[in-house]
């Protein structure tokens, strides 16, 4: 695994690219600090087709980034998180999207809750109902990428990539 901030121990990020029928999943440094890093890791990906990034901050939430030509389409796993978490705080932001109103000496009693455009992969045949499913149901960031990654066809390789 390659080195990760001090800071994200047991996170990890990766650009995922769809190229002649394959996917290519590879890991990138990112510290979970600015949202710009994943936009240009999967940019410089120069990708024909789909490409984006998964993001497993400290595995606390998971963040789907997939930028395009006008607009960078974004998920949060945990839309909580953005509280007291200024990488989830940007991610909102980017999907024009309020914080939640809720006391941060409360969000241990809170239930999380994804937000953000669940129709992301609506285009690779993972449909907006499945992943707001597939988000409901509490899994950890990692277990929720590879259902993810499985569901879209590119299971192995991230098994292989961040295993």
């Amino acid at each position: 695994m390659s080195a990760m901030s001090q800071d994200y121990p047991d996170g990890y990020a990766v650009t995922v690219a769809q190229a002649d029928g394959a996917w290519l999943v590879r890991e990138f440094d990112d510290d979970f600090t600015d949202l710009a890093t994943s936009v240009g890791a999967v940019r410089a990906l120069r990708a024909e087709g789909a490409a984006f990034a998964l993001l497993n901050v400290e595995d606390d939430y998971l963040v789907v980034v997939r930028p395009g030509p006008s607009q960078t389409r974004v998920l949060i796993s945990d839309a909580t998180m953005a509280v007291d978490d200024d990488f989830a705080a940007d991610i909102l932001d980017e999907a024009d999207i309020d914080i939640p109103d809720i006391d941060p000496d409360e969000l241990d009693n809170v239930d999380a809750w994804a937000d953000g455009d669940f129709a992301i992969f609506a285009d690779l045949g993972l449909s907006e109902e499945r992943l707001s499913i597939l988000l409901d149901d509490d899994a950890d960031p990692a277990d929720l990428a590879q259902t993810i990654a499985d569901e879209l066809g590119f299971g192995d390789e991230l098994a292989d990539t961040v295993g």
